[in-house]
């Protein structure tokens, strides 16, 4: 059966340039590029030995890929102290790493172009992998400093309760 939009007025779907990432409860400033949500299940093959000519397929585990946030470089420091939770140069022989609190739950709201949230989706048990402080620097360029974080998650879904808002009229 076909699912009807609440807003029959929508026809266009919606942009990826309104975005919001949280985390700790409160909005990261700058955020302008998030990687796709992507899941990938592999394929486990079998073969009945009555059967020669053809394989059978069924789903095996599951793979969640890393998310890659980018932000301009400010003195914020979201970034560079999340990281720091997994690595600390500065720290001494054996307090490099602070493994008690370096997993955070994160939320990535979409949304539509009155501002209105019509989608959020809940990544769990994210953690940085990789992080870039600064970009390779250019004198000749114009453009601006980019920093990332690649956070390593345990998987993600769509939070339901979020539902698809009446659109307004200005």
């Amino acid at each position: 059966m076909a699912q009807f939009s609440v807003n029959p007025s929508r026809f266009d779907p919606y942009k990826n340039f309104k975005f919001r990432v949280k985390w700790d409860g409160r909005y990261v400033a700058g955020i302008s590029k998030v990687s796709a949500l992507k899941r990938t299940t592999e394929v486990v093959e079998h073969r009945e030995g009555g059967d020669p000519s053809s394989k059978r397929k069924s789903p095996g585990q599951s793979k969640y890929e890393a998310i890659t946030l980018e932000r301009g470089v400010t003195h914020d420091l979201e970034f560079e102290n999340w990281a720091n939770k997994v690595w600390n140069f500065g720290a001494g022989s054996g307090s490099e790493v602070s493994l008690q609190d370096f997993r955070k739950d994160i939320i990535i709201d979409v949304m539509n172009e009155a501002g209105q949230i019509v989608l959020s989706y809940k990544i769990f048990r994210c953690w940085v992998s990789e992080y870039q402080a600064l970009p390779e620097l250019d004198a000749n360029a114009n453009a601006v400093a980019i920093q990332t974080i690649k956070l390593e998650n345990e998987g993600w879904e769509r939070d339901e309760a979020v539902t698809e808002p009446t659109e307004p009229k200005f």
